[in-house]
């Protein structure tokens, strides 16, 4: 289910403006060209308009103004049937999405009512519920099992459809460390095989690790866009957005302080890495 990477941007938005029943704009003039293949994570404190902003996208909510291309197509001409073939939305909330007696069945549901052939149903929901880890659970009750798993379903569901552009609103919501370990890996392995991810998440450790590009919204506009590691370290700026910077990055902040770090770390390993090269120079000038 590897995708091939064009030069068309997955996702493309122009002058986006939205507001509930006539109220406050909670999207605020939106502009943004997502590649194709990108890793993105947005993020923002509660009421930004993160998840808004994926509902426009996802053609679940249409917007008061502006335009949204998905790989090129006006979305606003499009379905939202048709939308979720191109770009998949995985709600923070699996139980919203979870309907079916079975994993499976979940998983073909969308398919059988787009009248797709039998064996080809079949081959689709096999890959999807492979790749989201979900082979011995096939014929388990989606409601039955646990959160990380009922996200998976979800995951599978989305997959089957064949959309090239994934967005996942909050998947390590409610999670553990291995079950938002196992969905974070599996993003990244769709990520590797040409897929575009879009995550929202207010976990920054997920962004440090995963995010090719960091959005930070404030009041409903793009505040900051740039790569994770300028991002954390502009972190007064960032601040002003509600967000600190990984607990880890925060750490080799004040590290760098006294000990000659060539960069913030990003992750545990960063840190541990940028240590061990010092240990290593000092042992080299200082020979027993």
């Amino acid at each position: 289910m590897g995708k091939k990477v064009t030069d068309t941007p997955a996702v493309k938005i122009q002058g986006l403006h939205y507001r509930y029943n006539g109220g406050k704009y909670i999207l605020n003039d939106i502009n943004l060209s997502i590649a194709d293949n990108e890793f993105t994570v947005i993020a923002g404190k509660n009421g930004c308009g993160k998840t808004t902003l994926l509902k426009n996208i996802s053609g679940l909510l249409r917007p008061e103004r502006g335009r949204i291309f998905i790989r090129g197509n006006d979305a606003g001409a499009m379905s939202v049937a048709r939308i979720a073939g191109q770009a998949g939305f995985v709600m923070q909330d699996p139980d919203r999405q979870l309907f079916s007696p079975t994993v499976y069945d979940e998983v073909v549901f969308a398919l059988k009512h787009a009248s797709q052939d039998k064996k080809e149903i079949q081959k689709k929901a096999d890959e999807a519920i492979a790749l989201a880890g979900l082979s011995d659970k096939r014929n388990d009750f989606p409601q039955a099992l646990g959160r990380a798993d009922r996200v998976k379903t979800v995951f599978a569901a989305v997959l089957a459809m064949g959309p090239g552009i994934i967005m996942l609103d909050e998947p390590a919501a409610g999670q553990d460390y291995t079950g938002c370990r196992l969905l974070m890996d599996i993003a990244a392995g769709l990520h590797q095989k040409g897929y575009t991810i879009i995550l929202v998440t207010h976990n920054m450790c997920i962004a440090a690790e995963y995010a090719r590009r960091l959005i930070v919204m404030k009041d409903g506009r793009v505040y900051m866009d740039s790569e994770p590691r300028e991002i954390f370290g502009r972190a007064a700026e960032l601040a002003e957005a509600g967000i600190l910077p990984p607990q880890i990055t925060r750490l080799s902040q004040s590290l760098r302080q006294k000990i000659p770090l060539s960069k913030d770390a990003l992750t545990p390993a960063e840190l541990a890495g940028e240590l061990v090269r010092l240990q290593s120079y000092k042992n080299n000038e200082n020979p027993v």
